[in-house]
């Protein structure tokens, strides 16, 4: 008897000195998380044999083939973050069945949008289910272009925001997206300025050394095959590396062309 209850003791302290663990990470939701237990693979008891959450034991059941981890007990507020540890015995891996659980999802809905006088966007929104980044897109050019990108704060009451953003002349175009864990974008309501600056102009179009903006403006150089070769802000650019050739130009609300000398 003493010699059974002897090895059982040392297939237990080899199987977890060989132990590892999976981590999960996320906010609080309100919802429980599930996992797929097997057996180990010395074919005693589980493969979990902990959880933790923040680092505080949970008191849940696990000795079984699925347990749920309740949440609730830990008294979370929704979008506090959460930490989850599986700690299990070697040569067997447990499965979190919804991981989605805790991950934040993209549900912002917006309040107020403007962009004043000083080119800088204003934003206000509710409803958000957890931190996700805010990515800041402009139409330029007959294409979006990421111009910025500001931290969500993930609370269902009001959040504010702003971005100084470039605008150019007449009529500028924006829009806001989240990309959750699906991976999918939530786009916001296009977002319009009209922009009363004067129209940019450039010059010379035979370019030996520099090419000149009327004023500061966001620009794209392309060769003849597409390649961009040039990109920035400012009112000139320095093309003197450039090897002679038709050149293609994006700038201010327009495109163009030149040839390098």
């Amino acid at each position: 008897m003493k010699k059974n209850l002897l090895l059982i003791f040392f297939i237990f302290l080899f199987s977890f000195a060989y132990a590892d663990k999976l981590e999960l990470s996320g906010i609080y939701l309100g919802k429980n998380v599930y996992v797929m237990n097997p057996f180990s693979d010395s074919g005693v008891g589980y493969c979990v044999y902990q959880v933790t959450v923040n680092g505080q034991t949970s008191s849940d059941e696990i000795g079984s083939s699925a347990f749920e981890i309740d949440l609730s007990q830990f008294g979370f507020d929704i979008g506090e973050k959460v930490n989850i540890v599986l700690h299990y015995k070697s040569g067997c891996l447990p499965r979190i069945a919804n991981p989605e659980a805790i991950q934040p999802k993209s549900t912002f809905e917006i309040q107020t949008v403007e962009v004043d006088k000083n080119d800088i966007l204003h934003w206000t929104t509710r409803e958000e289910s957890g931190s996700i980044p805010f990515i800041v897109q402009q139409y330029r050019w007959n294409k979006w272009i990421t111009i910025g990108e500001v931290e969500g704060r993930g609370l269902t009451t009001i959040n504010k925001y702003k971005l100084k953003v470039r605008t150019h002349t007449g009529k500028n175009i924006f829009r806001l997206s989240q990309t959750d864990y699906t991976g999918n974008a939530k786009y916001s309501p296009k977002i319009t300025h009209e922009s009363k600056k004067p129209k940019v102009s450039f010059g010379p179009e035979k370019v030996k050394d520099e090419l000149l903006f009327t004023s500061e403006t966001l620009y794209e150089i392309y060769d003849k095959y597409g390649n961009i070769v040039f990109k920035g802000f400012g009112n000139k650019v320095n093309l003197e590396s450039l090897q002679p050739g038709l050149y293609y130009i994006n700038y201010d609300n327009t495109m163009g062309s030149f040839r390098k000398k």
